[in-house]
């Protein structure tokens, strides 16, 4: 099985490399130059790269990495299908438009890094602006650095980090409840659903920002377990990264981080104390010294306040036809407090069947059924989680709840409200396969029980 998936997998690249530039939109040739063999095959070879190191590292764990090693191929070969198709039918707009404007920056960033001085300015007048989520154009500078400007390339970088993000939740899953089906359960929604695949198939923020949430969950599961220098970086160089791409989830996830390293994952002893303790100064002294800096003030100056956020959610509510929830005003405490109760159920449950009225919505109903039908799984099992493993599923739990807190009071549109569901989605996977799990052992105990009790009345019978 391993064997054939990484065979179909050197095929489609392949295949890809010959044939993506004859399917590829004359208007996308005509404002971005032609797509050569030269242009495919250095997408593909960097692809192949990323994909060899990851494989590797997916080798590397401890358990069950054989079935990590076929689902994270199979992950990999479908976000592979979906970035080809949307690059070479120019789809990216229809999907979001976000990456012509991170190409447009990083090839200007190119340009004055090579001495054009009005290329320099154009790029740093976008660059400058507070919470402009720089990262990411770095990342598609430090690509375009390597194999030319390639959107294919990014979109292709892009799908390895989603399918990459399937073994961590499996590896965090399996730290919180000690039991593989859950883990697999978990990773295998992450590594199939439709929009998880979606977002880390294109030029966008959104397949390194779940990336980097779950290398910062499991870094924080294991340091809260074993102190590790190794991971302690790993978990700082993760936060990071997120910082430049989402600044507010790098807060939300260093307050997640602080809450569990206080209340720990495990029973306090000596040993583990002192342990947190060491750790929650390092984190903390790390953490303050990066919101002493110039970027966090003149993020919160510029962000920090709820008239802003007011104009933002505003924004989002009026600019297109799926803007909902228009009139409410969170410029004040009470305001923004009214909007959640709405909020959250649009973030959870859009878009709704009446809602269906373009192409774009439409083909989110398939998943919308699924996601539906699983939430009384989520209750099930975040019910039990807290009751039986607090101190374990308390890094997700702070997590979710404070990200769905903001995104309730921010959104105010059901499109953007479906694609920033996505960062929450690999987290209810965990708790929704927890609960699975659970009636499923319930259901085999139950059926234990009455057959022992017709062998008790009916002695043989069974037999």
């Amino acid at each position: 099985m391993t064997a054939a998936l990484i065979s179909l997998a050197a095929i489609l690249g392949a295949f890809f490399v010959v044939f993506v530039r004859f399917f590829t939109s004359p208007a996308y040739v005509k404002e971005f130059g032609p797509i050569t063999f030269v242009y495919t095959t250095q997408a593909i070879l960097l692809w192949a790269i990323a994909s060899l190191i990851a494989g590797f590292l997916i080798y590397r764990v401890e358990h069950d990495r054989k079935f990590l090693l076929r689902l994270f191929l199979a992950a990999l070969v479908l976000r592979l299908i979906v970035a080809s198709g949307i690059f070479a039918f120019n789809l990216q707009s229809f999907f979001g438009g976000d990456v012509f404007t991170y190409d447009w920056i990083a090839c200007n960033l190119l340009k004055g890094w090579q001495g054009d001085a009005l290329a320099n300015v154009l790029a740093g007048g976008v660059m400058n602006r507070p919470g402009a989520g720089y990262g990411m154009v770095y990342y598609v500078t430090g690509i375009y650095l390597l194999v030319g400007r390639n959107m294919y390339a990014v979109q292709l970088l892009n799908s390895v980090l989603g399918a990459a993000t399937v073994p961590l939740i499996y590896i965090a899953a399996l730290m919180i409840f000690e039991n593989r089906q859950v883990a697999r359960l978990s990773a295998g929604a992450v590594a199939f659903v439709p929009s998880l695949i979606l977002w880390s198939s294109q030029g966008l923020k959104d397949g390194p920002i779940m990336f980097f949430i779950a290398v910062v969950f499991v870094a924080t599961l294991k340091l809260s377990k074993r102190f590790s220098l190794g991971y302690l970086l790993l978990l700082l160089c993760a936060l990071g990264f997120i910082l430049t791409l989402r600044f507010y989830i790098f807060y939300i996830s260093a307050a997640a981080i602080v809450g569990t390293l206080l209340i720990g994952t495990e029973a306090i002893a000596a040993q583990s104390f002192f342990r947190q303790f060491i750790l929650l100064v390092l984190i903390t002294f790390s953490l303050g010294y990066v919101c002493m800096t110039g970027y966090i003030q003149a993020q919160i100056q510029q962000y920090g306040t709820l008239e802003a956020v007011n104009v933002t959610r505003q924004d989002l509510a009026n600019s297109a036809n799926s803007g909902y929830a228009k009139g409410y005003d969170v410029s004040t405490m009470s305001g923004a407090a009214s909007t959640v109760p709405v909020g959250f159920l649009y973030l959870l449950l859009a878009p709704f069947p009446w809602q269906l009225n373009s192409l774009r919505q439409a083909i989110t109903l398939p998943e919308m059924l699924f996601w539906w039908t699983s939430l009384p799984l989520l209750v099930l099992g975040l019910w039990h989680s807290t009751r039986y493993r607090f101190r374990q599923v308390l890094p997700i739990l702070i997590f979710t709840t404070l990200l769905s807190i903001a995104y309730s009071v921010v959104q105010g549109n059901v499109g953007t409200a479906y694609r920033q569901r996505a960062q929450l989605l690999i987290f209810y996977f965990i708790l929704s396969a927890a609960g699975y799990v659970l009636l499923k052992e319930k259901y085999s105990q139950k059926v234990a029980e009455k057959s022992l009790e017709a062998d008790r009345i009916f002695p043989g019978l069974i037999n």
